[in-house]
């Protein structure tokens, strides 16, 4: 007899843990694939699109599936679980939860919607709906600021949306991307498109000639941080390889939605200024990373892709479209490299930066959609015609998303440095009707408030520093007299707190705090300013860095505002 037998004791007849069910399993490899036959599909950064086919297959992740994928891909459960819940359009659902409704409303709730009614326009889908077959949800910006407010149902999205077109919607079952209507391979190549690909790759076109075309014209990274293109490359090719080049197409700054006009225009112009960034630092694969809201992109982009694999213009599986998943925080470029491994997006410490140690740790060009996109316009039209079209003593041209309070919002290509008032009048259509400019943001929520004094003001990379803002993505948001500007921030801080990945304190709980002191009927001026230097000294990344930029805008240009409202002292 045993010890545990004189002892009384039971054995365990199972193991500890809720079990594999074969029958989940099998079901999975029918959905995904089989991974005893192609082993890459249980490769780490496979894991995110694993979740998507099974959220698009079933409306949510139920946990006997993700038990079924992490025995599909040799994982810990945690690591599954972690990744799933991190992001904002995965619903993970327990064991004993009810899965949610067929269809689902997502209401916008970014600054530009809300200035146009999507609080009330939530309200009332809140009231008007069947919580057993719809649900409505708030949302951060989905890139349709322009048509705000806007309802996704499904993934189909409802511009200029109201209480009737989003309820026709939902009885005409259109919840399926819309169609997109794109300039294909055949026309492209008629007008000349391809060309430059192919003087590059058939040495007609040096990558030092070419570097050289583009520090001319001045292009520099546009997607916020305005790092000269030419310099990234270089420090890129400085590092051994193998090398990947990535391209940041995961624009969920709040205003901003220019990625969105050319990839929908004109995606095989992406698509070439893409490879040639690729083919300049011989990087082994093209990943590009599109942000989840965009589903109708996502066929756009994978159409094309296919297009340029038949024509035989890249090798099969060198470009790789992969989806976000809502998290703005994946624009930050190293939580973007680990989300395409498959992880959380969580920022990495730096040094090393992407460009040593970036994606599978090897070095890696991260670019933004519009940056790649001048590049074949550029090499056709001259480095001159690009440089020369600056104003105020300012290069270029600048893609800027404008909404909010004008007459005619949208993407405006303009020189850069043009002013606010010249960009609202030459471009915008003036105000829209009955308002009158009270103030603005030049770079989407994170760059800060200025005041109607300072519309003069060139809008352009180094112009805006010493007024406590910068241009960022050239997301133009433009409030009235009619705004209430402690909404509005208000607005802005709990869309950095909802953000927040929670990775380090003074993000994490900085934001929620100071979204607290904001919601309070008389601001405490001393710990906001306190708590805003904690912040931008102690935050990992730019997100918490700049979270405070509206806060402090406010009390440095509209303190008489404030005042009139009671939130600070007089003086």
């Amino acid at each position: 007899m045993s010890t545990d037998d004189k002892m009384g004791k039971r054995r365990r007849s199972a193991l500890r843990g809720r079990q594999l069910e074969p029958a989940v399993l099998s079901e999975l490899r029918d959905l995904i694939g089989d991974e005893r036959v192609d082993s890459s599909l249980r490769h780490r950064d496979r894991l995110i699109e694993h979740l998507h086919a099974l959220q698009d297959a079933d409306g949510y992740l139920s946990m006997p599936r993700l038990r079924a994928l992490a025995a599909f891909m040799n994982l810990p459960m945690a690591a599954i679980y972690e990744t799933a819940t991190f992001y904002a359009h995965f619903d993970v659902i327990h064991d004993e939860q009810t899965p949610p409704p067929d269809i689902t409303l997502r209401v916008c709730d970014s600054l530009s919607c809300q200035l146009a009614g999507a609080e009330a326009l939530h309200q009332a889908l809140s009231e008007g709906a069947d919580p057993e077959a719809v649900r409505v949800l708030r949302a951060p910006c989905m890139g349709r600021c322009d048509t705000a407010p806007v309802v996704e149902v499904g993934h189909h999205h409802v511009c200029h949306a109201n209480a009737e077109n989003v309820g026709a919607a939902v009885e005409q079952g259109q919840i399926q991307p819309e169609e997109i209507q794109w300039q294909g391979l055949a026309d492209y190549r008629s007008a000349g498109g391809y060309g430059l690909l192919a003087d590059c790759h058939e040495g007609r076109v040096s990558v030092e000639s070419l570097a050289k075309e583009l520090e001319h014209a001045g292009l520099r990274g546009l997607g916020g941080a305005g790092f000269p293109t030419f310099r990234k490359w270089q420090a890129v090719r400085a590092e051994p390889g193998p090398r990947y080049a990535v391209i940041n197409a995961d624009e969920g700054e709040p205003g901003t939605f220019k990625d969105r006009y050319y990839l929908e225009r004109a995606p095989h112009v992406f698509l070439e200024g893409a490879l040639v960034s690729a083919w300049a630092v011989e990087a082994k694969a093209l990943y590009i990373y599109l942000r989840d809201e965009y589903p109708g992109l996502h066929r756009v982009l994978k159409e094309a892709i296919a297009e340029l694999e038949s024509a035989e213009i890249v090798e099969q599986g060198f470009v790789i479209l992969r989806r976000g998943a809502g998290a703005y925080i994946c624009g930050e470029e190293s939580a973007l490299i680990e989300s395409l491994e498959g992880k959380p997006g969580k920022p990495r410490h730096r040094p090393p930066f992407v460009a040593q140690k970036g994606l599978f740790g090897q070095p890696t060009l991260v670019n933004n959609v519009e940056t790649v996109y001048w590049i074949p316009r550029i090499h056709a039209q001259g480095a001159d015609w690009f440089a020369s079209q600056g104003r105020h003593g300012r290069k270029g041209l600048r893609s800027f998303s404008v909404s909010g309070r004008v007459a005619r919002p949208g993407v405006h290509v303009a020189p850069a440095g043009i002013t606010l008032n010249e960009l609202i009048e030459e471009y915008c259509g003036g105000m829209a009707e009955g308002h009158r400019l009270l103030a603005y943001l030049p770079g989407g929520a994170s760059g800060g408030i200025l005041p109607a004094s300072k519309a003069d003001i060139p809008l352009d990379f180094d112009t805006l520093q010493e007024h406590g803002c910068f241009i960022g993505s050239a997301a133009v948001i433009v409030l009235s007299d009619q705004d209430d500007l402690q909404a509005a921030a208000a607005n802005l801080l709990g869309f950095f707190a909802d953000e927040s990945c929670g990775q380090c304190t003074p993000c994490r709980v900085g934001t929620e705090k100071m979204l607290t002191l904001l919601e309070r009927d008389t601001w405490d001026e001393q710990t906001l300013q306190q708590l805003a230097k904690v912040m931008a000294d102690a935050s990992i990344c730019g997100l918490g860095q700049a979270a405070p930029n509206p806060v402090l805008s406010l009390l440095r240009d509209f303190r008489s505002e404030l005042a009139s409202q009671k939130l600070i002292a007089k003086g």
